[in-house]
């Protein structure tokens, strides 16, 4: 049996690639990081004509490979180090056919490094109404390659690349262009250094500030036969060379690439004037915003209930169903409900996932980073920077990994330090379950309060950022200009598969991700709930029965028992005799008398179990650190939950429905549970309006997480940095959910 194919696949941005690599790999796809470093690896298996098989990995989108970014220096690294178990027996270039020009540049470097090149030029089905046409068979000849001409809209075009990928040994290896005749000297003494190099590569190694083996840059610089150059000298040097590709580029779409600019006028530029419109720009983006906040509300609704509901009948169902002991009350009251506490989450993970994929698909999110930028030069920072607190609203790690493409120091580090602000996918669970328990579901013009809330929510996250970046820029003295640029896509309808793939992608890995976290935090924080070292944890039973004796059930169980039997008479009205008969009672006195004694001892049952919980061992963590958060209207469980959570954020729910769960025989929902609760006065409920407002500003201004900590460090190579944002948002949170909370209640 052959080996596989190693396949590199590579383009600008915003040429289909992805829509290329989904096409190829279909589900056989899976995502990691490249060891050492935390930029995204993507990589699949394709079966090839003759049961060949092709492993293809997705490489950063890259405009060239004269790197200025981490992503771009991946995939240099690749290409240059022929020991790395990934190097590519060929790579596949993908274009646009709009953007053609321009993505043979990048072209023409890999195939001087002599590796195997396909030129892949995707989106031929636009050509017609672009007015293009391309000589395929001529440019074949220019380039001295193979091309697939793609639709991957139509799905045309893929077998061809496959074909292509399979018969990778017959491609021509030989350069488009003669670098050396940019300074022919220079070149000629690198040569005669290094004569078993390839010149191309040599020419990469010095250039590029990138590590790899088996050449090292220090090697050359160490070179008693060849002296480089100086980083200016360098640089002109790459200039002649982009110049003298450009020259060959366009020698060779003069005679094989047409475009008919009558027709390819279209809707794009009336379009692009009022997405990017300096009023109606704004308005149409909150507008978009608003829908989405909406349909996240009103579309999950029923799947996050059914999920709810299923999590709290299996708890119960195992219970009832396993012997008692340990391992089932871990099962039911830890491991099921902890990672039910973000399962119930799914739908809306999803759906944000769906409309995120959608306006990237479409082409319209880089119009809202243009239009961010001119919101964004006042208060010190570039357009570039809206890259990262957009992306911010799915997860802060990769939105801080993403501030490496601004060039500018200040502007990275003013980048790094507010992204936290920005609402990460993670708090959208504790803020949907906040919401759902103290904002209406009452509606204004249209529109739900409740997903108003939502809103405000993700807009005062991103209005922080900005307003703290405004204050750094004047705090930190540093000297900075930058150059703000970016590309526009065409607009295009999204490609369902691509929608669906990220969709399954983003939400697999959110869930899992969260999951590891979860699962282990629910056993530790259900042992420490089921355990404790006092008498009173010992004699719970007995104090309990006693104090119920001597003072009667608790405030929160009489008003348990009232409403369950005020819901049992309206039921029972409806139909006495069916009761009656269902029972085998005489009267309707005696059925409600016996259902009140079911409910009492129900209520006793509770009572107990909470008072085991309260003097566990968790109980005493959460009392010596409830001071600290009953004025923010908390008490211990949710303080338990709030230290926890820094683990990740979507762990607040999960740490309280492990906690609600211990010692809970009843089968209800996570959120019956949690708006049950009664505050330390045991009158008002404990999730209210003041309670919960102060909880979801905590969470707006704090710190995401642990993670986000972790990644901040590794970008700003201090820990000075870190401990800053960690101190400083905890300070503002802590005083915003207190003030909140003191007004409100």
């Amino acid at each position: 049996m052959s080996k596989s194919i190693n396949v590199a696949l590579i383009g600008n941005p915003n040429t289909g690639k992805t829509s290329v690599f989904n096409q190829l790999t279909g589900l056989n796809q899976k995502v990691g990081n490249y060891p050492g470093i935390t930029v995204e690896k993507k990589e699949g298996v394709c079966k090839l004509p003759r049961g060949v098989k092709a492993h293809i990995l997705d490489l950063p989108g890259t405009y060239s490979l004269n790197t200025t970014s981490l992503d771009e220096s991946v995939v240099v690294e690749l290409l240059l180090n022929k020991n790395d178990k990934d190097y590519p027996d060929v790579a596949v270039v993908v274009s646009d056919v709009e953007n053609l020009k321009r993505n043979l540049l990048l072209f023409t470097q890999i195939k001087d490094l002599g590796i195997p090149a396909i030129l892949v030029i995707n989106m031929a089905d636009r050509m017609s109404r672009k007015g293009i046409s391309l000589d395929v068979g001529e440019l074949e000849k220019k380039l001295d390659t193979k091309i697939a001409l793609v639709s991957t809209r139509k799905g045309s075009g893929i077998d061809r690349i496959k074909e292509l990928i399979a018969d990778f040994k017959s491609l021509s290896t030989t350069a488009n262009v003669n670098t050396s005749r940019i300074s022919p000297e220079y070149f000629e003494r690198l040569q005669k250094a290094f004569p078993k190099e390839g010149l191309y590569k040599l020419w990469l190694v010095i250039t590029q500030d990138v590590n790899f083996m088996p050449i090292e840059k220090k090697r050359i610089q160490d070179a008693t036969s060849f002296s480089t150059k100086s980083k200016a000298e360098l640089k002109k040097l790459q200039h002649r060379e982009t110049v003298l590709r450009y020259k060959f580029i366009n020698d060779t779409l003069k005679e094989t690439y047409k475009v008919d600019f009558e027709a390819a006028r279209g809707m794009r530029a009336s379009l692009d004037k009022i997405l990017t419109h300096k009023i109606f720009g704004y308005f149409i983006f909150l507008v978009i915003l608003l829908t989405i906040f909406q349909a996240i509300f009103e579309w999950s609704t029923y799947p996050s209930d059914f999920i709810d509901e299923q999590f709290s009948m299996a708890s119960d169902w195992i219970k009832n169903t396993l012997p008692s002991g340990v391992f089932t009350n871990l099962l039911a009251e830890g491991i099921l409900a902890g990672i039910g506490g973000i399962a119930v989450f799914i739908p809306q993970i999803a759906f944000l996932f769906l409309f995120i994929s959608l306006l990237e698909e479409s082409g319209y999110m880089s119009r809202v980073v243009f239009l961010m930028d001119k919101l964004m030069r006042p208060f010190g920072l570039s357009g570039k920077s809206v890259v990262p607190l957009i992306s911010g609203t799915a997860c802060a790690i990769p939105a801080v990994m993403a501030t490496r493409t601004i060039e500018n120091w200040k502007e990275r580090l003013i980048t790094i330090l507010v992204t936290p602000f920005t609402t990460c996918s993670a708090r959208l669970p504790v803020y949907l379950i906040l919401i759902a328990l103290v904002i209406p579901k009452g509606k204004i013009l249209g529109l739900s309060y409740q997903a108003l809330t939502l809103m405000l929510l993700y807009l005062l996250g991103f209005g922080t950022a900005i307003f703290s970046a405004m204050i750094l820029n004047k705090i930190l003295k540093i000297k900075s200009s930058s150059l703000f640029m970016i590309e526009m896509p065409t607009y295009r309808l999204p490609l369902l598969k691509n929608v669906v793939y990220t969709v399954l992608e983003k939400t697999k890995s959110f869930v899992f991700g969260a999951g590891k976290i979860i699962l282990a935090i629910s056993i530790v924080l259900w042992f420490l709930g089921s355990n404790g070292f006092s008498a009173d944890f010992k004699n719970a039973e007995e104090i309990v029965n006693k104090r119920i004796e001597n003072e009667g059930l608790s405030p929160y169980s009489k008003n348990y028992i009232r409403n369950n039997i005020d819901a049992y008479k309206k039921n029972t009205k409806v139909s006495v005799v069916a009761q009656e008969n269902a029972i085998g009672l005489k009267s309707l006195q005696d059925s409600i008398q016996v259902m009140t004694n079911i409910l009492r001892e129900k209520a006793r049952a509770q009572e107990i179990a909470s008072y085991k919980l309260e003097h566990s061992y968790i109980g005493y963590m959460g009392k010596a650190i409830e001071p600290l958060v009953r004025p923010l209207g908390y008490d211990w469980k949710i303080g338990i939950a709030v230290l926890t959570s820094f683990a990740a954020r979507e762990v607040f729910v999960g740490t309280l429905a492990t906690i609600y769960s211990v010692g809970n025989d009843e089968e209800e929902t996570i959120k019956s549970r949690m708006a049950a609760e009664l505050d330390h006065t045991g009158k008002k409920p404990l999730f209210n309006l003041a309670s919960g407002i102060s909880l979801m500003l905590f969470y707006a201004f704090a710190m995401q997480c642990m993670s986000t900590l972790a990644i901040v460090k590794k970008e700003t190579n201090s820990w000075k940095w870190p401990m800053l944002q960690l101190l400083i948002m905890s300070i503002i949170a802590y005083l915003v959910a207190l003030s909140a909370f003191q007004i409100l209640k």
